[in-house]
Parts: structure tokens; sequence; C-alpha cells
């Protein structure tokens, strides 16, 4: 199934997301739900908790007096600490329950309010944030929730900040407007992303290719790519040596194709082989026919032998290819790279080839048009390897 991230900082709007998109069909995990169930009165939550904090956090029909719990809790860091280890464990455990609970082919979205501050996003498949100025925030929760403007801004003080969850967000929903300017924008996130996501997911299809392209240089590739490396690095545990952002959208200001590669540094292609069905199983699915690079002049064909895998997100455009530590091609992934973040001429060149190569496979589609672009690619890199190999070795 597809698990969706939900988040956003107070007053955002998080719940009318929430509401719009399990009106859509989506199944809904509220941590706030949760963490309210896994405390009350019978519940070894609760229990846990008076033996921490005392009776004292009890009101009269013996149910959680949070206003009492949250004086003490919060008092120092500490009892803070003490509060989570008791709290998280249960509502995790109680939303694993949930989502196995939930239809095979379901669009989860788990709505958590911290999944920013508790790093909860690599363990999505994608991460929703609503975001809002902070007097927007401070309005709405004066005027819906009747929350002092003092009190507002203390408690988003104590949250991520939007540049925080700008970072950890695949999709960024603006909610600064009417709650009615906000449906368009869910039903086409709804329609043109998760539904197709999903599908793609569950029956390991790549998304359709179109045409070649280069756009300018995003800033937000960088960012993009650290957020599929979190989830990889879930996806391959200790399998994995490293993994990189590498590629053009990994050099700034380099114009490129809207696709981010990353490369799994992994000790054989045994281990490489193993790790398709939890790659496949996080987004990422195997595409069989190629399972090697262009083995470059003077060196073992053996060994450019590789794994590519690819984003079933229709959103994000990615290839994840898994080599061998110390081979030429995992080598040279990274040196080109560098390469290409040190030496301008060598960026310029680049781009001119990249160029030449975009004007060949104008009008192509598909396989013949990713074909045509690297039939006019691969030559230059022919050329370009022992260059790059050079200033390796000089760089070192």
């Amino acid at each position: 199934m597809l698990r969706i991230g939900l988040t956003g900082g107070m007053g955002a709007g998080k719940s009318t997301v929430a509401r719009l998109l399990v009106e859509r069909g989506a199944v809904l995990v509220d941590s706030d739900v949760i963490a309210r169930e896994v405390v009350a009165p019978g519940t070894e939550g609760l229990a846990a908790l008076v033996e921490a904090f005392g009776t004292g956090i009890l009101a009269a029909d013996g149910s959680l007096d949070r206003p009492a719990l949250a004086a003490k809790a919060f008092a120092d860091d500490e009892s803070r600490k003490t509060l989570n280890s008791i709290t998280h464990p249960l509502v995790g455990r109680r939303s694993a329950e949930l989502i196995a609970a939930a239809p095979a082919d379901s669009i989860v979205v788990q709505d958590v309010p911290l999944l920013v501050e508790n790093g909860l996003g690599a363990f999505m498949n994608l991460v929703v944030v609503v975001a809002a100025e902070v007097e927007t925030r401070v309005r709405r929760l004066e005027e819906f929730r009747g929350v002092s403007r003092a009190e507002a801004l203390a408690r988003i003080g104590a949250q991520a900040t939007d540049e925080q969850r700008r970072a950890a967000a695949d999709v960024l929903l603006d909610n600064n407007g009417a709650a009615e300017a906000l449906e368009p924008r869910v039903r086409a996130l709804w329609d043109e992303r998760l539904v197709p996501f999903e599908r793609n997911l569950r029956t390991r299809t790549r998304p359709a290719r179109g045409e070649v392209r280069l756009v300018a240089a995003d800033p937000g590739w960088a960012a993009a790519a650290q957020r599929l490396i979190a989830r990889l690095a879930v996806a391959c545990g200790e399998s994995a040596r490293r993994i990189d952002h590498i590629g053009s959208t990994a050099v700034p200001g380099l114009p490129a194709k809207d696709i981010i590669d990353i490369q799994i540094t992994v000790a054989d292609l045994g281990i490489a082989d193993a790790l398709r069905e939890p790659l496949e199983q996080a987004g990422f699915v195997r595409i069989v026919e190629y399972d090697h690079d262009d083995p470059k002049p003077g060196t073992d064909p053996a060994q450019w032998g590789k794994r590519i895998h690819v984003a079933t997100d229709p959103g994000r455009r990615a290839n994840v290819h898994v080599r061998v530590d110390g081979w030429p091609n995992q080598r040279f992934a990274l040196a080109f790279r560098d390469w290409l973040r040190a030496e301008p001429g060598a960026r310029e060149e680049y781009l001119a080839v990249k160029q030449k190569a975009e004007a060949a496979a104008a009008g192509l589609t598909g396989e013949a048009a990713i074909q045509t672009y690297l039939d006019i690619k691969t030559p230059w890199f022919d050329e370009a390897y022992p260059r790059v190999g050079e200033w390796a070795r000089l760089s070192s």
C-alpha cells in the first residue's frame, strides 16, 4: 500500500487536508486520535503514566487530566523524554495495527503532527506538508480553537520551522487562503499523483517516459535527493555501504533532465540482487533489461555491471543505480560529479553535449528518445573518462 505522511504546523490546515483525502478514498491513521486512545482509562498507557508522574495527573473520573500531565511532563527535558518513551511506542504499535488492517490497494494517510521533528519522513512513500504563514495560523488558532496569541506563538515556536518542513516536503500545499481554494489542489494531488503512484507501486510499474527535455537547474533537487536517500537507506539497511546523489542534478547550476540519479554502493552484485525486493517494496522498481553501464576503454567489461531501479512516483522521476564498491563505474559516477562541480569548463563542455543530444532526440518519446540521447553522449563519456580519472588522481 501507499503510505503518505501528512503534517503541518498548528493552524496550517492539516485536518482539512486529511478530511479532503478521506473523502477521496484515503484510509486515515490519525496520530492525535491514537495518542488519546492509548491512554484511555484501563489502558497500559495510562497505568504507565500514573506510575511515572503520580495520581495527580488523573481527573476525578479516573481519566487523564491532560493539563495536569502537561504541567509535569513538560517541566523539564527529562520528564518530556519519560512521557515520549511511554506514549510513542504505544502510538507506533497501534498505528502499525491500523495500517496492517487496511486493504492492500489502500492509500494510507498518516496524520503525524511531529513527523518532521521525529524524522519519520524516511518511513513514508511521500510526505505532504500543509503550509501557512505564521500570522494566518495564529489567527486561525485564536478564532477556531480559542487559543491566545501568546500561547499560539509559543506552541508554533516549539515546533519545526517552516524551512525544516519545506525540506521534508515532497508536496507542499499552500493553505494561506480560504478553505475552498484548497480543495482543487488536494483533488489534483489525489488524481494525478497519489492514485497512479499507488497503482505503480502495487503493480511494480515504472511511470511512462516522455520526451527528453533539459530544464534549468532547480535548487530543490538537492533536498529531493536527500529525501530519496533517506528512504533508500531504510530499505537497504546495512547492505548499502554508501548512498550518494550523482549525475547532473547533483551539480549546482547545471541544466539537466528533471530526474534525480542516486547511487547505492554495495559489496557485490549478489547483494544488489538481494535488494530487489526491499527496493521494490519501497517504490523503486527494478528494470531488468539494464544490468550494466557502457565499459570504458582500458577497463574490464565485467566490472561495469550494475542493477538499476526506477521510482514509481509519477511526480518525482528518479533512477537508482546499484553498483559495486571499487568497480570503475561506481568510482566514475562519483568522480564525474565532483569534476563537474569543481571545473566550470567541464560543466560548459558537458552542457553543450547534453544540448546537442536533446536536439537530436527532439520529437521522440520513450525508449527511442533515451537511446538517441545516449548515442550522442556515450562517445563523449568515453573521451572524458581518462580526463576525469586524471583529475581525481591529482585531487586526491
